[in-house]
């Protein structure tokens, strides 16, 4: 058996993944880390420079470490106190709410503790390789991974932790833009609207950018019901609710038990954010604990209010926003895209506002895809493409995700192996599994149940050579 662990993917979900497996894995195993992006341990959403995004989690809440959760507020505390620094921690907010960073210094931080793992004393334990893997066979003892670059890798097993898998791109129109490529956005006219498909999180982060790169025309946020991120506020602590069998029983019953838990907290001068807060950890029970056709009505109804309220934006993104809808310059609509007609320099976009009978024709210069995560069928990742065709690994409970066991292993049509997963890759057999929070803890137990398979083999191999 080959003493490594490949991990595809270095974002958010590779670092943590490789990090805690360092950790867990006895010597002399060692990590295979792999990434295609340009930089290791930022990913898509870490990668920016852009000091308007922030994170949308307060600092206190991002370390990498359950076992430490000031390792983040503390490293950036280290910086600010460096006058070298002190361009980059300009960028740092202090708010009532919480403090809030950037969102590339906390890139900064997750590729330094990928650089103290690779410096570390003793036999280097990490290794990066910059490719990205196309291809994962399963093998006799483990499987072989195969990169975009034409290089071969043997491993134990691997832990695919992509992140947010990429879609076929839509809404399909030549005049598409990546709102994570703002680089494009300085060619923009300002006597054109641009419109963005999608009115959560990662739009407010293409409003900055679109801002950032000079642009100063108008912008028209388009998404099914025209709902907008709530904002972070001071919180205080509120009891878990001892939730009965009956409140999981439908939808509706838990739902009301909820409201009946925001009222109470009113009433005692609390937060519904409290309340909100206090849910958390029992979000994936109660994701479970519902019948299947009540987790298929909250999907089609109750996610974007759910989304809303538990993904919120931090207090100075949330006020820019507010600032550019009062100011005009940025419009929110509730409704859907019935068609997109290209034409030279331009997109005319037919809208069905939502609750309105008449549709609504735009013509916009440029649209941008904020709308998330999207169903798994419509991915385009090769690897996934390949172990989806060869049965390896299967889509999730409604197609959201991949299918995983409650250890994170992978299942398919065939017996795959060593194959787990974490992150935003679970989205459908967990809930929750896009927030740092989540995917942090998440890399603690699939690096400890890797661990485990790897002593029981060894402890095997031991008692066979007995």
């Amino acid at each position: 058996m080959d003493p490594v662990i490949a991990v595809a993917g270095a974002g958010f979900s590779g670092s943590m993944a490789a990090l805690h497996l360092l950790a867990a894995l006895p010597r002399p195993w060692s990590v295979l880390l792999c990434e295609r992006g340009d930089a290791f341990g930022r990913g898509l959403a870490y990668g920016t420079q852009a000091a308007d995004h922030l994170l949308n989690l307060r600092a206190a809440t991002m370390s990498a470490f359950p076992d430490r959760p000031h390792h983040f507020s503390d490293w950036l505390a280290r910086l600010a106190g460096d006058p070298a620094e002190a361009a980059a921690a300009a960028g740092i907010r202090h708010e009532p709410a919480g403090t809030f960073a950037p969102r590339g210094l906390y890139g900064r931080y997750l590729a330094a503790l990928l650089t103290e793992a690779l410096t570390a004393a003793g036999a280097p334990r990490l290794r990066l390789v910059h490719d990205a893997i196309v291809d994962l066979e399963p093998r006799p003892g483990g499987v072989t991974l195969r990169t975009e670059g034409g290089q071969a890798f043997a491993a134990a097993g691997a832990v695919l932790a992509m992140g947010h898998v990429a879609g076929p791109g839509g809404p399909p129109s030549a005049h598409r833009l990546d709102p994570w490529a703002p680089e494009a956005f300085g060619r923009l006219h300002p006597n054109l609207p641009v419109l963005i498909v999608g009115s959560g999180l990662t739009m407010i982060d293409a409003v900055a950018s679109l801002r950032g790169q000079g642009f100063s025309g108008r912008i028209l946020a388009l998404s099914r019901r025209g709902l907008l991120p709530s904002v972070h506020a001071p919180t205080r602590p509120w009891p878990v609710p001892d939730l009965t069998p009956d409140d999981l029983a439908s939808l509706a019953r838990l739902t009301r038990r909820i409201r009946r838990e925001i009222a109470a907290a009113r009433a005692a001068g609390q937060d519904w954010r409290d309340v909100i807060d206090a849910l958390r950890p029992i979000v994936d029970y109660l994701w479970r604990a519902l019948p299947v056709a009540e987790r298929a009505r909250f999907l089609r109804h109750l996610r974007p209010f759910w989304d809303v309220h538990r993904h919120r934006a931090a207090p100075p993104s949330a006020a820019a926003i507010a600032d550019a809808i009062a100011a005009g310059q940025l419009e929110v609509r509730a409704g859907r895209i019935l068609a997109i007609a290209d034409e030279p320099g331009q997109a005319v976009v037919t809208i069905r506002p939502r609750g309105a009978g008449a549709d609504v024709t735009l013509t916009v210069q440029a649209i941008l895809d904020a709308t998330g995560i999207g169903p798994i069928r419509e991915s385009v990742d090769p690897l996934l493409c390949r172990l989806a065709a060869r049965g390896l690994v299967r889509p999730g409970p409604f197609g959201l995700g991949l299918d995983a066991g409650p250890d994170y292993r992978l299942r398919g049509a065939k017996a795959g192996g060593r194959l787990w997963t974490l992150g935003p890759l679970l989205r459908g057999t967990l809930w929750e599994c896009i927030a740092v929070p989540d995917i942090r803890n998440q890399a603690v137990e699939v690096a400890a149940l890797v661990a485990a398979e790897v002593e029981a083999d060894r402890g095997a191999c031991r008692a066979a050579v007995a």
